[in-house]
């Protein structure tokens, strides 16, 4: 059986506070019936469009650690509707998310699109694999133009995804995202500025 994202992140906890401040019965309706446990074109688009995410693992001692993950554009690869891997480059040698893998292959993450407003959460089951032990994914994973040093590969195993609403998301724009927007405003400007020069030319040789 398929599970939704609410199946499992609904504990008795959960619930117990969903009871008290009145949404269990709403909430209830969400359960069950909401087998999120494979990607679509919508979220196959959204995560091709993704530098950075952020991952949650949970260590021995139960306290949870949660990573920033980036790199180019398209990084983290969908390898079939069920299956996510990236290239896991060279940080600060910490290795906190692979050292809490050996313990609990269970993640969590969160994937943005600030400018849009929109979250992407997804469970999965995590395993790591060598950089040598399966050459035609680490090709697919790799990056030639990336200047990080790839260290391992992070393969995820989908269990549930879910989106969330926008309230809340503070729109936010990426370096690239705000040279496309002003794109046309430079090439106008540029135009007046050659009219601009056109006309002073005119000028001067009258």
């Amino acid at each position: 059986m398929a599970y939704g994202f609410l199946d499992i992140a609904t504990t008795p906890s959960v619930a117990a506070v969903q009871a008290a401040m009145g949404s269990a019965d709403f909430w209830a309706g969400f359960r069950g019936n909401r087998s999120f446990d494979r990607f679509g074109e919508n979220e196959a688009a959204f995560i091709a469009a993704r530098d950075s995410f952020y991952m949650a693992t949970v260590s021995e001692s139960g306290w949870p650690y949660v990573q920033h993950r980036g790199g180019p554009r398209g990084f983290l690869k969908l390898i079939d509707d069920r299956t996510l891997a990236f290239a896991d480059y060279r940080g600060n040698r910490q290795y906190i998310s692979t050292g809490n893998l050996g313990a609990d292959d269970r993640v969590s993450l969160i994937l943005m699109d600030y400018t849009a407003r929109a979250r992407l959460k997804i469970f999965a089951h995590a395993s790591i694999v060598a950089l040598d032990s399966d050459p035609a994914l680490a090709e697919k994973v790799a990056d030639p133009a990336y200047k990080g040093k790839p260290e391992r590969i992070f393969v995820l195993r989908l269990e549930a995804f879910d989106w969330n609403c926008p309230q809340h998301i503070t729109p936010r724009f990426t370096e690239t995202e705000i040279a496309e927007a002003v794109l046309p405003l430079r090439r106008r400007l540029a135009e007046l500025e050659a009219e601009n020069a056109a006309l002073r030319a005119a000028q001067t040789t009258r």
